[in-house]
């Protein structure tokens, strides 16, 4: 079991990781919570066979998530007001936020 904590460790860290690099907010926050929940709930597995298995899902996962932070890139869209950051550049009288980027919806 020694040699699985920082492997399992490595893992967690590497999943939280590509997480935060998605471009969507909904994405990101899924990812990380659905990170968390996973170790929590596995955080008493005691058998060798069991742990390797589960960290070989955990890999299989992160491949996963590598792939699709890499896809998400091509489709970024606005930030979100919940991201803190308007985005855009203000004009107007009222300091309404108009949109700097062309989505191609038009």
């Amino acid at each position: 079991m020694a040699s699985t904590a920082p492997q399992a460790r490595s893992l967690y860290r590497n999943l939280l990781r590509y997480s935060n690099r998605f471009a969507n907010y909904n994405f990101r926050e899924y990812g990380k919570r659905r990170t968390r929940d996973a170790f929590r709930k596995n955080r008493d597995v005691q058998d060798p066979t069991a742990i390797q298995e589960l960290i070989q899902k955990g890999q299989d996962e992160l491949r996963m998530l590598k792939r699709q932070t890499v896809i998400s890139q091509f489709y970024q869209l606005d930030r979100l007001v919940v991201e803190g950051q308007a985005s855009g550049k203000q004009k107007g009288e009222h300091g309404d936020i108009v949109r700097q980027k062309d989505t191609g919806w038009d």
